[in-house]
Parts: C-alpha cells; sequence; structure tokens
C-alpha cells in the first residue's frame, strides 16, 4: 500500500505539478488510512470495499473529525483511486457513494475596519517592524493567503503598476492589485530589506536570520503585534484575507471579481464571505424591491 502510495504522490509531483503544502496533505491522508486498514488485516488497496470505507468513515466521526475534514481524506482516497483505474490497477471506485457526515459550515470572523486601523497603524521604526507592517497591510490590501505571502519573490513584485504576482493552490498564478496603504509600507520596508537579508536571498520578506521567513514566523508576529496594539481579539493571517474578502463585497457586492482576486478555483468557496450585515441588505432590499421603493 506504501509503494503505491509512493507512485501516486510523485505522479501528482511530476505529472499534476501540485504544491508541496497539496503533496503533503495528501500523504497525510492516505497514511491515515493506510495505518486503519492495516490494524484491520488489510494490506492492499484493491481488497478494500464501499463496507470498508463506510466503517472508516464512521471510525473517524467517533474521533470528533468535523466532517469538512473526513470529506477531505475521503477525496484523497478517491484521487488515488482515480490513479490506480487510469493505471489498469482496478477497474471501479469503491468509494462511490461513500460520503462524509454533514457539518454545518462556520464562517470565520472577520476584524472590523476600526480593529484593522487600530493593528495597522504602527509607528516604530524598528526594521522588524516595518517589516512586519509591510507583510500585514498586504495581507489585507491583496486578500493573499499565508502561503502565498511567504513564497513571494522580489521579482514577484511591480510596484509601478501596483501590482503582484502570487503563487496559488494547485501551482496556479494570478496577479493581484496592491493598494496605497501597502505600497507605502512595501515602499519603506524594500528601502532596508537589504540591511536584515542575505545578499543571495530572493524572498521579499525575510526573517531576523535574513532568509525567507516562515508561515510560523508570520503568524507569531502578528499575535505579537495584534497583543501590541491593545487589540481584545487573537489575529491569525487568515483573518486579514477574510477581512479583505467581506469589506470588498459589502462596498462592491462583486462575488466573480472577489473569487478571481482570492484565487478560488469554484465560486462556492467564495460564498462562504458573503454574510454581509443586514443593514447592507436593508439598503440594498430598499433600493432594489419594487414593493420596497417609495413613490416620488
Amino acid at each position: 500500500m506504501k509503494t503505491i502510495v509512493t507512485a501516486f504522490i510523485y505522479y501528482l509531483k511530476v505529472e499534476r505539478q501540485l504544491s508541496p503544502n497539496t503533496l503533503s496533505g495528501y500523504q497525510r491522508d492516505l497514511t491515515q488510512a493506510i495505518e486503519y486498514f492495516t490494524e484491520q488485516g488489510i494490506d492492499s488497496w484493491l481488497n478494500i470495499t464501499s463496507h470498508h470505507y463506510r466503517a472508516y468513515v464512521a471510525r473517524q466521526h467517533r474521533k470528533n473529525l468535523s466532517g469538512k475534514t473526513i470529506q477531505r481524506q475521503l477525496s484523497s482516497l478517491r484521487r488515488l483511486y482515480e490513479y490506480l483505474i487510469k493505471d489498469q490497477q482496478i477497474s471501479h471506485n469503491p468509494l462511490k457513494g461513500v460520503n462524509a457526515p454533514k457539518t454545518g459550515r462556520k464562517l470565520p470572523k472577520a476584524p472590523d475596519i476600526e480593529q484593522l486601523n487600530q493593528l495597522l497603524h504602527n509607528t516604530d521604526n524598528d526594521i522588524l517592524h516595518i517589516r512586519d507592517c509591510a507583510m500585514f497591510e498586504l495581507l489585507y490590501s491583496s486578500g493573499l493567503r499565508l502561503s502565498e505571502l511567504t513564497g513571494i519573490d522580489r521579482i514577484d513584485l511591480k510596484l509601478s503598476d501596483q501590482q503582484l504576482r502570487v503563487l496559488g493552490k494547485g501551482s496556479k498564478e494570478r496577479d493581484v492589485p496592491i493598494g496605497k496603504k501597502a505600497i507605502q509600507a512595501l515602499q519603506k520596508w524594500l528601502a532596508v530589506r537589504n540591511n536584515l537579508a542575505k545578499a543571495d536571498e530572493q524572498a521579499l520578506f525575510v526573517s531576523r536570520f535574513g532568509t525567507r521567513i516562515t508561515q510560523r514566523g508570520v503568524q507569531q508576529r502578528l499575535g505579537k503585534m495584534a497583543i501590541e496594539q491593545g487589540l481584545p481579539v487573537h489575529f491569525h493571517p487568515h483573518m486579514l484575507r477574510h477581512a479583505f474578502a467581506s469589506h470588498l463585497l459589502e462596498s462592491s457586492g462583486d462575488l466573480r471579481a472577489v473569487q478571481e482576486l482570492l484565487g478560488h478555483a469554484d465560486i462556492s468557496t467564495t460564498q462562504i464571505y458573503t454574510h454581509l450585515n443586514f443593514q447592507h441588505l436593508a439598503e440594498v432590499y430598499d433600493k432594489a424591491h419594487p414593493r420596497a421603493r417609495k413613490k416620488k
């Protein structure tokens, strides 16, 4: 079973050119399945039936895993069987008709404008604070994922065009605009970056050691800045991406445009950000609905 998974991961890396994070997720999901089925005395992917997979789903559910997590695990397994069918090692997919338990979609929390202004209002001229302000302004300005932020190289940044090229999920590139405040913060960071970065380092954002900053490093610095600015909520990078999407939708209502900016392959993923406040919805209703409009 492990040999097949190794070949499958290699196929995803070489043929599908999936990102390291995505490959790691596939490896993790499939390794967990191998451990379970080995305990059940099953040593081949070809001997697992739909009945076995329903038992696996039930076991995962008893472990209090969310429906979303179990669905992701089943998706990884489905892709494996599609690979085996394509390779003519098996004729059918035993996961057909096997579903994860449904779970309510949990809306991510978005900080309001006042909290964001409080977070980003930083006059400290310490080089790490200058870098942090540039990172967080960019996260909010362009709605980046954390992995996209840490993956940016100097060459990806086009300040003269107010544009940034990022590498998203599935190794898909997209160009995103950069707002005025983020450009100002980036210009300030670029003026001092070489005092911190190693000579051959290509990353836009570097750690105090002069090498590319890690995702964990960004998370820690954002939490530290939130505490320093006296904010009552625990900030994490995805909250800035969520704030970007929510505030843009509240202002424009253009779901398709926000989908493109976020780099979502499926618009249903973007729809989680559409929890507009009731006041905004009421205003739209009053302006648009024939029975709500007041006669002149």
